[in-house]
């Protein structure tokens, strides 16, 4: 309320004679999607609020708006800025315990990568990418799909090409693929990387090849106590009995003269009274062998999922201040932008300089089957391409995006309406910039700069354009050092080359 004072009136409560009419339900309603117009607000929604003076908006799908206004509406777009990125805050709890974790994987004066896989079953079944796993988790995805294609969903057939989709970018990258580009980059082998995400569908075993590449891997479970995240989930009740009753002894009733008149012997037994059915094959997914139905969640998953939700505010708050983060997926299980595009736009909106690999899958897994057979053997030519390509993505990802995910959600690429300006800033006088004038939010920020020179365009091509194929290799072997070593007898024709776990190699800068 106090951060939005000078842009709406907020209140807490309905003026007495207006709540009246809420208990009755005779507040009109609408029902708006994220795809809703200026249009529908000024020409359906707007009258009815003056005729009624009150209307309740029902938000379905996470958003009330269209994410593309007119120009002529542009300062609603810093609007949405300000109350995404600072009048919503997180809870006291929650924003402790992630400033914790910040300072403790900045304890050693390091700089650190936030990766977020991306990897849900929701995502895997949206976009057809079971066979990317050769175990129970396929047959998981393929019931999740399934449950879309009946609830409309998912509009497609129920079996799916998923290498076809992989090589077409539309699956989320491995972590052991994300491990192998980063490599190459020249990150070494104890880069600090924090995980984050509620869990990697695929288990524990997903990250080992990860783990084998770089030592430094966490995440906030490493980083926390457990009475640290029991402070912030608060006061639960306990849903599990430490000492079961154990049931009753059954009472034998001795009947002589029945027993003696029962027929012949001996009887079959009676079936045993039915039972709850449990299962307890490798935890929540152990229904898949024995049944075709998911069954209901449990208290203590829907308790879980809640949970979730915290971690995923502390991950968020850590990627947004991360040196540098890495996407494995920018989609959710709707084909809507997900976490990570979240994250992106923030960090976006704080500088547009942040260092954010939005990688192009469909270019990194052309690169990875190049080297398939010989998948952590490469060779100096193959180093190259993948360090010119991450290069280049850096400021082509942004043009990419910017066509990609603003039409689906404006907070995902808030620029240039929320952290820049277009117009010569050195031609607009300072009083034309100050607090009083009628653009508020750039002083909410603190500064104001001009839009850099990727936003307009026609300055993306020509700008790498002027960067030849010699000046990549000079800059290769320079600015970052090799994490693919040659090896000695391969040294003069630019043979294989293998990962090798060193702390420094010569000429090369971590």
């Amino acid at each position: 309320m106090s951060a939005l004072a000078e842009d709406v009136k907020i209140v807490k409560t309905l003026p007495k004679n207006l709540k009246g009419s809420r208990r009755k339900k005779e507040v009109p309603s609408f029902k708006v999607t994220s795809k809703s117009s200026t249009h529908f607000y000024l020409h359906y929604v707007l009258p009815v609020l003056t005729r009624h003076s009150v209307v309740e908006i029902v938000v379905a799908d996470g958003g009330c708006l269209q994410p593309i206004l007119p120009q002529n509406l542009e300062e609603h777009q810093r609007l949405r800025c300000r109350v995404a990125f600072h009048a919503l805050r997180l809870r006291d709890e929650v924003q402790e315990l992630a400033t914790k974790i910040l300072y403790r994987l900045r304890a050693s004066g390091r700089p650190f990568i936030a990766y977020d896989p991306g990897m849900t079953r929701d995502t895997l079944a949206y976009y057809g990418c079971a066979e990317l796993f050769h175990d129970v988790h396929t047959e998981l995805i393929q019931h999740k799909r399934a449950w879309m294609i009946k609830r409309g969903i998912v509009k497609g057939n129920l079996s799916v090409d998923s290498t076809e989709q992989r090589l077409n970018g539309l699956c989320p990258l491995m972590p052991e693929e994300v491990g192998i580009i980063l490599r190459a980059y020249g990150y070494s082998w104890d880069t600090i990387i924090y995980i984050s995400g509620g869990e990697v569908f695929g288990g524990q075993k997903k990250l080992i090849p990860l783990h084998a590449m770089f030592e430094n891997v966490v995440d906030r479970t490493l980083l926390s106590m457990p009475w640290e995240l029991n402070q912030m989930y608060g006061r639960e009740a306990n849903l599990v009995n430490k000492s079961p009753k154990t049931p009753p002894p059954a009472k034998g009733e001795t009947k002589v003269e029945a027993w003696k008149t029962s027929g012949p012997r001996p009887r079959p037994l009676p079936p045993p009274p039915a039972r709850p059915k449990t299962y307890n094959i490798e935890g929540w997914w152990g229904w898949v062998a024995e049944s075709d139905n998911e069954p209901e969640s449990t208290v203590m998953e829907l308790r879980t999922n809640a949970h979730k939700l915290l971690w995923e505010a502390i991950d968020y708050t850590i990627c947004v201040e991360a040196d540098v983060f890495i996407p494995g997926f920018d989609r959710d299980g709707k084909g809507n932008p997900n976490f990570a595009s979240l994250v992106m736009g923030h960090r976006l909106y704080q500088s547009a300089a942040s260092k954010t690999y939005r990688f192009d899958r469909k270019g990194i897994v052309k690169l990875l089957e190049e080297i398939r057979d010989q998948f952590y053997q490469a060779n100096h030519t193959w180093i190259t391409s993948v360090r010119r390509h991450l290069r280049r993505n850096l400021v082509d990802g942004l043009t990419k995006e910017n066509t990609r995910s603003k039409p689906l959600s404006f907070l995902s690429f808030p620029v240039p309406e929320c952290s820049c300006s277009k117009i010569d800033l050195t031609k607009v006088s300072s009083r034309a910039l100050s607090p009083s004038s009628n653009s508020r939010f750039p002083a909410a920020l603190g500064a104001i700069h001009q839009c850099p020179s990727w936003m307009n365009g026609d300055m993306v091509s020509g700008t790498r354009g002027e960067e030849s194929e010699e000046d990549l290799d000079e800059d290769d072997s320079s600015s970052t050092g090799l994490l693919f070593q040659q090896s000695s007898e391969n040294n003069e024709g630019g043979g294989d080359t293998q990962i090798e776990d060193q702390e420094e190699l010569d000429g090369g800068e971590r």
